[in-house]
């Protein structure tokens, strides 16, 4: 299925020239991952996060967010914002950052 080609252009705003950054085809969507480990991308019409597993329980209660589930089993420390959660460029802006913070901790693959 298609991705929507305008919440990845809103992610490379963000994004702008962070070092590190690369982008790949993933999950039927786009990825863009930091030093090799996925940061953030778009699953359809949804931003997808990789923030820290301690923070998926309030992440997933703010509005529009919810588990990263496309499989039927949820992926810890992934979360999912549908377009209510990101539709001002800074609420993406903070779901972006919340994310590169979290995954510039992990080592580079």
């Amino acid at each position: 299925m298609a991705f929507d080609k305008q919440l990845a252009e809103r992610m490379r705003a963000v994004l702008g020239t962070t070092a590190g950054i690369e982008e790949k085809t993933m999950f039927g969507g786009i990825a863009f991952l930091l030093n090799g480990n996925m940061c953030c991308g778009v699953n359809k019409d949804r931003a997808v996060l990789r923030i820290n597993p301690k923070d998926s329980s309030e992440a997933i209660r703010q509005p529009g967010a919810g588990p990263f589930d496309i499989t039927g089993r949820p992926m810890k420390g992934w979360i999912m914002v549908g377009p209510e959660g990101c539709s001002g460029d800074e609420d993406l802006a903070r779901w972006i950052q919340q994310a590169r913070e979290f995954v510039a901790t992990l080592p580079p693959k």
